[in-house]
């Protein structure tokens, strides 16, 4: 995705071969590993070498730790941003070496040993979710007929880019019903690129059902909502958040590091987010939980709302860049 989506923003992109740690550490895939860092750090180290950045930052992963080892060797600033719950081994070994560790929760601090380090800043989220849109303007986007009706009742299904398989078999079990049952419930799909077409042969048309296998004009689909039901990436929790929006959290457990599970954990205690397991997951399941949400009292819609509000740091970004611009500006007086 990044390949596409950074060049067409305007911004020159390189790529780096990923080292990836396998589970479970003795692994015999993780034979090669060695080899596959120096590889990366090299190829890094030549990248950097050409840029000459005053300072990088890294974001975690596969991709980050041979860059950002790369730039320690070259005598340059690194700083972390932890955009879970819970810092993977690459941010939490770099966390030794970094300047400032920057994490999205209070509780993450005390997950890395350096603590003095580490500044709670929240995610960034993307700056169109922080302009006002009105829900009836959203909603007519997605539903030009009907979307308007102050009663009305928005749920948004998130899958992820590339969808979630166990969500839209479970929804693609519910939406009928649910819709016949509620007049004024909407639904939002985003099913997935890889899954649209499958789920496009499969579901019948619907004036009050949008689908759709990618939602480029997000902050559109969260103005429009009422409810989210989405897996638990950190930078869709964070974006809950800043939206205030009550939520149902199916987090991945493909995950190696369970990222997922841990940042809908701590959801559900600062927001009140509803969690379901990957193995809890039926259109049962889900269709009960919604209807516990939206369709019994306005005031749990309210609650979970105002403490997703509370707990959202808007300003974010805002701040990890003026702290790392301060970093820039000493380091380069220092010169």
């Amino acid at each position: 995705m990044e390949s596409a989506s950074i060049p067409s923003a305007g911004y020159p992109f390189s790529s780096i071969p990923p080292v990836r740690l396998y589970r479970p550490l003795f692994s015999p895939r993780n034979l090669s590993l060695p080899f596959h860092l120096i590889q990366s750090t090299i190829h890094s180290f030549k990248l950097l070498r050409d840029f000459n950045p005053h300072i990088v930052v890294g974001t975690g992963g596969y991709v980050s730790f041979p860059t950002c080892l790369a730039a320690l060797f070259r005598g340059l600033k690194v700083v972390i941003q932890e955009q879970n719950s819970v810092p993977g081994i690459a941010n939490y070994l770099l966390s030794f070496l970094a300047e400032v560790v920057f994490v999205a929760y209070n509780s993450t601090v005390e997950c890395f040993p350096r603590k003095h380090k580490c500044m709670v800043s929240g995610n960034p989220v993307r700056l169109s979710l922080r302009q006002f849109v009105s829900k009836a303007v959203a909603r007519k986007e997605f539903f030009p007929r009907a979307g308007g009706k102050e009663e009305a009742k928005v749920i948004l299904v998130l899958g992820g880019s590339f969808g979630a398989n166990t969500i839209n078999i479970a929804l693609l079990n519910l939406y009928s019903q649910m819709l016949l049952e509620h007049k004024n419930w909407f639904i939002i799909w985003q099913t997935g690129v890889e899954a649209y077409n499958e789920m496009e042969s499969l579901v019948r048309i619907h004036p009050h059902l949008f689908l759709t296998p990618f939602l480029h004009s997000m902050d559109l689909a969260y103005a429009a909502a009422d409810l989210v039901v989405s897996r638990a990436g950190a930078m869709t929790c964070s974006e809950i958040l800043a939206t205030g929006k009550p939520a149902i959290l199916i987090p991945s457990p493909n995950l190696e590091e369970g990222h997922q599970l841990r940042n809908a954990s701590l959801m559900a205690d600062v927001a009140g987010s509803r969690v379901i397991t990957e193995d809890e997951l039926d259109s049962t399941t889900l269709g009960t939980t919604i209807d516990e949400i939206i369709g019994k009292r306005e005031a749990v819609m309210a609650d979970m709302s105002e403490r997703a509000l509370k707990a959202a740091k808007p300003d974010a970004s805002a701040e990890i860049a003026r702290h790392i611009l301060s970093l820039v500006e000493a380091s380069t007086k220092k010169k």
